[in-house]
């Protein structure tokens, strides 16, 4: 092989890491998303534990936030995202067989921001934290 083809397989190459590490990182945050989960499950023990209603529903958008990432149809940036250098939220980065769960803990923790009961929304919100424990 020439010394220019040489040149030009390594520079084809080296071109094709970015792409390769981009792919890699996604994979591998789609095997773990077991730190947005636990930040996910630490909010809702927040929430559950919450002095006013007012911190009962920032703790669970936090617990939203968390699950369906920036992405998310009810992901709300005005409270921030304490899993945002996590990954792209715990259901995208899901297997599928994971997601129906998390999808499910999600609308239990919409269900739990719309309650006007503030006990009966902490008593989901340790719900929520239960399963996401599990």
């Amino acid at each position: 092989m020439s010394r220019f083809h040489l040149m030009l397989a390594a520079t084809l190459g080296l071109a094709a890491l970015p792409a390769i590490a981009a792919d890699t990182a996604k994979d591998n945050a789609q095997k773990d998303n077991s730190r947005e989960i636990a930040t996910a499950a630490a909010h809702a023990g927040m929430a559950a534990g919450a002095e006013s209603p007012q911190m009962v529903k920032s703790h669970l958008q936090h617990v939203i936030n968390c699950l369906e990432g920036p992405k998310g149809a009810d992901f709300s940036a005005v409270l921030g995202n304490p899993c945002g250098s996590e990954g792209a939220g715990a259901i995208p980065d899901s297997k599928e067989d994971g997601k129906k769960k998390l999808e499910d803990t999600t609308d239990l923790a919409k269900r739990a921001m719309a309650e006007l009961n503030v006990d009966k929304a902490k008593l989901m919100a340790a719900q929520i934290q239960t399963d996401l424990e599990k």
